[in-house]
Order: structure tokens, then C-alpha cells, then sequence
């Protein structure tokens, strides 16, 4: 068994391993590689998404009229984004969660496929309603979304919260013109200073 181990991890080597003629490109292009991914990570301020900050929601510029519509609503005083978007039994599935939305989220940014509206996909609504109750579930206990005959709070045709609490906290209106004056926060320069200076020498 050790031996069979020790021949296949000897064969993934070789393969792994260019010719000794190769090295010095493939190091070369490994580098360059390494660089512009790091450089990547750096233009897409890829650190502020481990983060609960709302502002790193508008590193994409679509999402200001959302970003805008909640700090001017009750939730803007007292939660984040992720406090509603993001599911909250278990901190791995968060995560989880946010990296996968996430990656959906910046391929559709980067290949310009994003709607003129953008609407919630089913397990970012799931996560919402899920919020909603954790939140509020004392307050509709008497009223139970529960009980909306066969089903659950938006499952299998029951009612979701904001099927009456439409203004919640992104308003009614909807769409990537539908702010054009939102004031928001500015999102961090990604250039460094010297690169931004131009012609100007250094003053």
C-alpha cells in the first residue's frame, strides 16, 4: 500500500514538475499570474467582504439605490445588510452563504449581466423571511405567518413579510436609475497616491 502511495504521489510530481527547460516561464508566467490575481483582490477590495460593513455593499455601483433606500429607513439605525441577507443559525453556512452569493454577484458586475431591476433570488428570500422572523417573531406570533393556511412563511405558497411590508427597507420603487442623486459613503481610492499624480511632479 505504502509503495502504490508512494508511486502515484511520485507520478502527480511529474506531472506537477514542467521540464527543466520550462522552469524559468512557467516561474516567470506563476508570477505574473500571482500578481494580477493579487491586484485583483486589491481593485475589488475583496477584504471589506469578510466584514459586516454595510458600505461594502457599493463596492458594486448597481446597489446604491438599495444602499440609499435603507439608511433613510428604521433599519438604517439599527442593522447591517448582512443582518438581514445572510442566514444566522450557523457561522460556517454564513460564510458559506456570503461567498457563494458573492461570486454570483461579481460575475454577473463584471460581465454586465445585471437586470434594470434587480429581484431577490430564492435562497436570498429564504434568508430574508428567516430574518424577519428571528427579529420580529414575537411581535407576529399572534398574527403567525405560521398559520397562513398550507404553508409556512413563504414556503409552498404561504405569505412572505414583504408581501405587505413593501416599503421595507428598500422602498417601492425600484431600479438602477431609480436614486441618481444618493448621497453615499465613497469607497476607498484603489490607486496608491504616487500612480494618481500623473504629470504633476510629485506636488
Amino acid at each position: 500500500m505504502a509503495r502504490a502511495m508512494a508511486t502515484l504521489a511520485g507520478r502527480i510530481l511529474a506531472l506537477l514538475a514542467p521540464p527543466r527547460a520550462w522552469r524559468p516561464a512557467v516561474a516567470v508566467a506563476g508570477g505574473i499570474g500571482a500578481g494580477l490575481g493579487l491586484q485583483v483582490l486589491v481593485v475589488s477590495n475583496a477584504a471589506s467582504y469578510v466584514s459586516d460593513a454595510p458600505e461594502t455593499c457599493i463596492n458594486c455601483h448597481i446597489m446604491i439605490p438599495e444602499y440609499a433606500a435603507w439608511r433613510a429607513s428604521s433599519h438604517g439605525r439599527a442593522t447591517t445588510c448582512n443582518d438581514c441577507h445572510v442566514p444566522h443559525y450557523h457561522l460556517w453556512n454564513a460564510y458559506l452563504f456570503k461567498a457563494k452569493d458573492g461570486l454570483r454577484h461579481a460575475a454577473m458586475f463584471t460581465l454586465r449581466l445585471e437586470p434594470q431591476v434587480i429581484r431577490i433570488s430564492e435562497s436570498g428570500a429564504r434568508a430574508v423571511q428567516d430574518n424577519c422572523l428571528r427579529c420580529h417573531g414575537n411581535l407576529v406570533a399572534p398574527v403567525t405567518t405560521n398559520a397562513v393556511p398550507g404553508a409556512p412563511h413563504g414556503r409552498d405558497g404561504g405569505r412572505r413579510c414583504w408581501e405587505c411590508h413593501r416599503d421595507v427597507p428598500h422602498g417601492r420603487v425600484h431600479g438602477l436609475a431609480s436614486a441618481p442623486g444618493a448621497r453615499v459613503p465613497r469607497t476607498p481610492p484603489v490607486l496608491p497616491d504616487w500612480l494618481g499624480r500623473g504629470d504633476r511632479g510629485g506636488q
